[in-house]
């Protein structure tokens, strides 16, 4: 009447089919982490309410999650390749609500699942914890129940060293929450959003010192989220940078290590301004945006008279280790030229920071027109060839072919194998456009990300967004999470080899195997992936 069945965190439990995944009972973990395990069910009558606890020796370190369902119409492209879930609309496991949120269900003949995570102390000891997990009637019958066995290695988890960005949407969060931009209930959210953001190994921020120019259509505008303030009189600008040093403040306090200020040019070609609004004669008014040549006069004079203050506040502030900059967003080789050019104004003013941009043509770098090139994880090849240092690599909504990435319709294995890819072949940087993009494509409306999950029809779902805007504040993802468990590969890839060395780390990866790991090559199977990690941790344990 009542099934039960242990899975890992790679699982995703459908409610229409036998879950796929060999059952999953037993694992380890360092200090310090973050672990992470399913309990799938099936009853074959409804049963609600439905409780479920967790009995353990961390108990105070356990958590549980019901493992909701988002409806997605475009789960992929007509090109998805073949390591896909299914391909068909319809609900995908994806959001984890608090059980007060929303209890568990037992609905007649559905497999659900809940999550459970257990945040390991850096302080706990070695050893075995059983983590006892009971489902119940609201009598109190127990109706089943499973026992997960964990092992603690005591070895400390050592800090991510990765630089990690998901584009914050400021205005996203402004308008879902129906807040003045900026007014205290949106810096409240904006706590919320950036903590869970930072306690994810997200550890970088977009930062809009204007209304960042991203998914905009060509004449359209975003929402104003603006930090500095911006007075015009007698042909001079001011600024007021009140609001940045509180953003400033607000990210370092949630444990956001890096700002990346948004992008000063517009998308897909750098032709124009972002948005900028400043007072002129006592009224708010914008002065630049889509009419503005980028690289005209009346455009330079004001990047000439604000960047030298923007670099003082942030010498002021001590971030000036922690600052990088973008010119515009995705340009291709014929924009080229137009990119030499307003990046030349950049550099005039700039020349001490770091300038990172999301391109994949390789000519950009070799021609010197950007410090830290970010090419999408399917044209990475050519700068790993010419050895470019750093190296940081992205995806979106393109990159669907054979490399990672985190789609609904996409194994979870698919998401967490880039950690091991990230590590092989030494990155520093790891960018994605969505952490919270909660409009549509070109931010022509808002949708409700809860019934929406696709940018309407745009982006093949789980591209978006990684996190849900709940009533209380956010409700994370299976994708969210599994990623996490990526970046902690490879902090522990990084703890091996500093007691054995890379080469001796990559050969234990690679062991196997009939060819090399790549960007477009990797075992496909969770599995696999599972018992390379257990590998790693009892090499760990061995070395103690």
């Amino acid at each position: 009447m009542f099934e039960t069945r242990l899975l890992s965190s790679l699982a995703k439990v459908f409610v229409d089919e036998e879950p796929r995944e060999k059952p999953f009972n037993q694992s380890s973990a360092l200090q310090g982490e973050t672990f992470a395990f399913q309990v799938a069910y099936r009853s074959t009558h409804m049963i609600k309410p439905l409780t479920v606890r967790a009995e353990s020796p961390l108990a105070g370190a356990v958590a549980i999650r019901t493992v909701g369902l988002a409806p997605s119409e475009l789960p992929c492209f007509e090109d998805a390749d073949a390591d896909s879930l299914r391909k068909t609309p319809g609900l995908y496991p994806d959001p984890l609500y608090p059980l007060d949120t929303q209890p568990p269900l037992a609905l007649p003949g559905q497999w659900r699942a809940v999550w459970v995570t257990v945040e390991i102390p850096e302080s706990a000891a070695g050893g075995d914890y059983p983590i006892r997990i009971v489902f119940e009637k609201e009598t109190g019958e127990t109706l089943g129940e499973e026992t997960f066995a964990l092992t603690v290695i005591p070895q400390l988890l050592p800090k991510q060293r990765l630089i990690h960005t998901e584009w914050f949407h400021a205005d996203c969060i402004a308008t879902h929450y129906a807040c003045e931009v900026f007014g205290e209930e949106h810096w409240l959210r904006l706590d919320q959003f950036i903590g869970t953001a930072a306690a994810h190994g997200i550890n970088m921020l977009l930062t809009p010192l204007f209304t960042p120019p991203l998914d905009t259509a060509v004449g359209g505008e975003r929402p104003t989220v603006q930090l500095v303030d911006v007075t015009v009189a007698d042909g001079r600008y001011s600024f007021g940078f009140d609001r940045l040093k509180r953003w400033v403040e607000l990210g370092l306090a949630k444990g956001i290590e890096y700002f990346e200020f948004s992008h000063l040019f517009t998308q897909w070609g750098a032709k124009h301004a972002p948005k900028i609004v400043a007072t002129v004669d006592g009224e708010q008014r914008r002065i630049f945006g889509w009419e503005t040549d980028a690289a005209g006069d009346a455009y330079r004079e004001f990047l000439g008279q604000f960047l030298p203050e923007l670099v003082a506040f942030i010498k002021t502030n001590g971030i000036g280790d922690r600052s990088y900059f973008h010119v515009s967003d995705e340009p291709s080789r014929e924009h080229l030229e137009q990119y030499r050019t307003v990046s030349a104004m950049l550099r005039e003013h700039l020349s001490e920071f770091p300038i990172i941009d999301a391109l994949s043509d390789y000519a950009f770098y070799e021609l010197g027109l950007v410090g830290i090139p970010v090419p999408a994880n399917d044209h990475i090849e050519p700068f790993l060839a010419h050895n470019v240092e750093p190296r940081w690599t992205y995806y979106c909504v393109s990159q669907r072919q054979q490399v990672s990435n985190r789609f609904f319709h996409m194994p979870s294995s698919r998401n967490r194998v880039i950690g091991l890819q990230l590590y092989k072949f030494g990155l520093q940087g790891f960018l994605h456009w969505g952490f919270n993009f909660w409009y549509s494509q070109y931010s022509r409306k808002a949708i409700d990300p809860f019934r929406v999950t696709d940018a309407d029809a745009s982006f093949p779902s789980g591209d978006a967004f990684l996190v849900y805007p709940g009533e209380s504040g956010p409700i994370e993802s299976i994708r969210l999470e599994v990623f996490t468990e990526a970046l902690q590969d490879l902090r522990a890839l990084e703890l091996l080899e500093s007691r054995i060395g890379k080469e001796a780390v990559v050969a234990l990866l690679e062991e196997g195997l009939e060819q090399p790991i790549t960007f477009s090559e990797y075992p496909r199977s969770a599995e696999w992936l599972l018992e390379v990690r257990e590998k790693i941790n009892r090499r760990i344990d061995n070395l103690v």
